[in-house]
């Protein structure tokens, strides 16, 4: 089933145009991988899902995407959209603020007010993080004095304490060591049950590791998008088989 479906999307930072006639579906449950050289448009495109575009000066979007069939370009509630489609960034940032306080921040924000609700939304968003045993004895600590691995899932967890349909990475693990990316790569495993998953990585070998899908961006377009196992072994654009090999990026 279609989560998002992205349809004619170009983008405009001023006079560039960042993004041009961008068609793409995303399936419920689903890893999608973009892949690309820097500056090929991938990030642009992932913060589009959930208009972090809009908070960009001279930031112009034609086209449409659709989440659920609903177009989030049109008449939308922003709030509702943001806790509905979650997001992690590159570099762990976690609020300067104990882990339980970094969790209940969303929740918090949307009303829930009960101590025992709040309660269960920590413990049950850092079980989803595979990171409540580590921290179960200290939710007063300050999330800044975690390893950056660490870090990262709390991000994860905050994202999820709103309870998100989607989960968008923006290269969630490119400033961590092998142990915590492993880490991370095993939770998604976990987490594509539950929810939608769209992931911008550099790192191809995590690509054809954990999504299900991949989508090859150059130069602001779209090249080709298909089945993970396809685009790495079975390109259909020479271009995309370049960059996989190594000729270029």
């Amino acid at each position: 089933m279609t989560k998002i479906n992205i349809e004619n999307l170009d983008l405009y930072y001023g006079e560039k145009q960042a993004l041009k006639d961008i068609n793409l579906k995303v399936d419920a449950n689903e890893i999608m991988a973009f892949i690309g050289p820097s500056g090929c448009g991938k990030s642009s495109l992932l913060k589009c899902i959930n208009r972090m575009n809009d908070l960009v000066e001279n930031c112009k979007i034609t086209g449409k995407i659709l989440i659920d069939g609903q177009d989030i370009y049109g008449d939308i509630d922003l709030q509702k959209l943001r806790k509905n489609v979650g997001m992690v960034f590159q570099r762990p940032n976690p609020f300067a603020m104990s882990i339980y306080d970094n969790i209940t921040f969303g929740p918090k924000t949307h009303g829930v007010k009960s101590k025992e609700k709040l309660d269960s939304i920590v413990e049950e968003s850092l079980k989803k993080a595979a990171i409540w045993d580590e921290v179960k004895d200290n939710l007063n600590k300050s999330a800044l004095q975690l390893s950056g691995g660490q870090q990262q899932r709390i991000c994860i967890a905050r994202a999820l304490s709103v309870n998100p349909d989607i989960l968008l990475l923006d290269e969630p693990t490119s400033a961590l060591d092998p142990v915590s990316t492993a880490k991370i790569e095993e939770l998604l495993f976990q987490l594509k049950k539950d929810y939608t998953i769209v992931m911008v990585t550099h790192n191809m070998q995590q690509a054809t590791r954990v999504s299900d899908k991949t989508a090859f961006f150059l130069s602001g377009e779209l090249v080709e998008a298909g089945a993970t196992k396809d685009i790495f072994y079975f390109p259909k654009d020479k271009r995309t088989e370049d960059y996989i090999t190594g000729r270029f990026g």
